[in-house]
């Protein structure tokens, strides 16, 4: 069994960060965008740092105007994470890019990316979870509507809310209001942090937010006593290597801190976060952790228990993945 063959789980992507570039490309040219300025000669997207990323970003999502957009998103990323093994994936979801945060409207695209999901698993094999998402340069107001619209629809298909966007903007217990209400809502809870900020920024996001997972969390390795507390809690790190070492967000593979936090007993995933902007993919991932670590079966096996286990679905669907990966 090859890299791209295992089965895998991947807790951390957004789902417009996975729209193929063609896929957007096509978009652009049915709707008549113009948004040439984003892709580097060979088609893939273009940016000059994570700031200018997220202008990207934005800018690829202006393309993605209705649910049937959405529809064939959703079938266009998963063809292409089943075909790299994967099994079961959250993604982040948001309603500002849905409707404008009007519950209303994202109920149609969330009916539209369910349809989509179910059609796909059937056809690949593949599960997918939303975790519904504020967006963090968008400000701590806009953040309540988006909390609306995670607990109004939270259920079977959105399993979890959460935080990404801008790291530096503000401090995490800026956005407690939307926190509280997803929280009182049952919703299991996760948020960005430590990748651009300093391990207080995680510190701050566990304590202000109190999530049970933290998006990246890398930064925390500087503060020993911090990684002690990750371990001492079982709070589970999202963590996407190729992204991180593509934006220089860490140093090379080499330098990732992945293995040091495993080692002290961090709890650790691994994702690919926004695959084509960052050249990878889940095989690219796993490639690359056996070649700079030396990651055996043996590994990837407890990195996909560790995901499991980490989750944000019901017990039913748990063992049926479970079940997935009794192949390796």
């Amino acid at each position: 069994m090859t890299h791209k063959t295992l089965p895998k789980i991947e807790l951390h992507t957004h789902l417009e960060g996975c729209a193929p570039p063609a896929f957007i490309r096509g978009l652009a040219k049915e709707k008549s965008l113009d948004i040439s300025g984003i892709f580097n000669p060979d088609g893939t997207y273009a940016y000059r740092d994570f700031d200018h990323f997220l202008q990207v970003y934005e800018a690829a999502c202006t393309t993605l105007q209705s649910p049937q957009d959405f529809y064939r998103l959703v079938k266009a990323v998963l063809e292409e994470s089943a075909s790299h093994g994967v099994v079961y994936q959250e993604t982040f979801v948001s309603p500002d890019f849905c409707g404008g945060g009007d519950l209303a409207a994202w109920r149609d695209y969330l009916a539209a990316m369910e349809s989509a999901a179910a059609e796909a698993e059937a056809e690949h094999g593949i599960t997918l979870k939303g975790i519904i998402t504020c967006i963090r340069h968008f400000g701590p107001d806009a953040a309540k509507p988006t909390a609306i619209c995670a607990v109004e629809t939270f259920g079977d298909f959105i399993t979890g809310f959460g935080m990404a966007g801008g790291e530096m903007v503000g401090r995490p217990g800026d956005y407690d209001y939307a926190f509280d209400m997803a929280r009182e809502a049952g919703m299991p809870l996760t948020c960005h942090a430590g990748e651009w900020g300093g391990p207080d920024m995680v510190a701050d996001t566990l304590r202000d937010l109190k999530v049970q997972r933290i998006g990246h969390g890398v930064n925390a390795i500087q503060d020993t006593n911090l990684v002690a507390e990750l371990a001492d809690n079982g709070v589970t790190l999202e963590v996407c290597p190729g992204s991180n070492v593509f934006l220089q967000a860490t140093g090379g593979w080499s330098d990732h801190p992945i293995q040091k936090l495993r080692d002290a007993g961090v709890k650790v995933t691994v994702s690919t976060d926004d695959p084509p902007f960052f050249a990878t993919t889940m095989t690219h991932e796993f490639d690359m952790l056996a070649r700079t670590f030396g990651w055996g079966d043996a590994d990837f096996n407890e990195i996909n228990q560790t995901a499991l286990e980490a989750a944000f679905c019901d017990d039913a669907t748990r063992a049926k993945i479970a079940k997935r990966l009794e192949t390796t």
